[in-house]
């Protein structure tokens, strides 16, 4: 487990919304930033994706974006863990 200490400077009414909302706890930011990289994740994907000439899907492109994804995965799956 990592311990982090930060600083944010908030404007005051969105700092004060956050925190009526409870999204300034520990447990909260977490579920936000595994979410974030989730997303990041996603969109990686897709843009790979989309440099991938419709065309030119050989079986070994196919193979390599298969094993992208399972990469981001493992690497989600170890933060998880971590």
């Amino acid at each position: 487990m990592t311990t982090l200490e930060l600083t944010l400077n908030l404007p005051d009414e969105l700092a004060q919304r956050a925190k009526s909302a409870g999204l300034l706890t520990p447990d909260a930011i977490e579920a936000m930033l595994r979410e974030q990289l989730k997303k990041q994740a996603g969109e990686q994907l897709r843009a790979l994706w989309a440099r991938m000439p419709r065309e030119e899907l050989t079986p070994e492109i196919e193979q390599e974006i298969i094993e992208e994804v399972r990469t981001v995965r493992a690497e989600l799956r170890q933060r998880n863990v971590g």
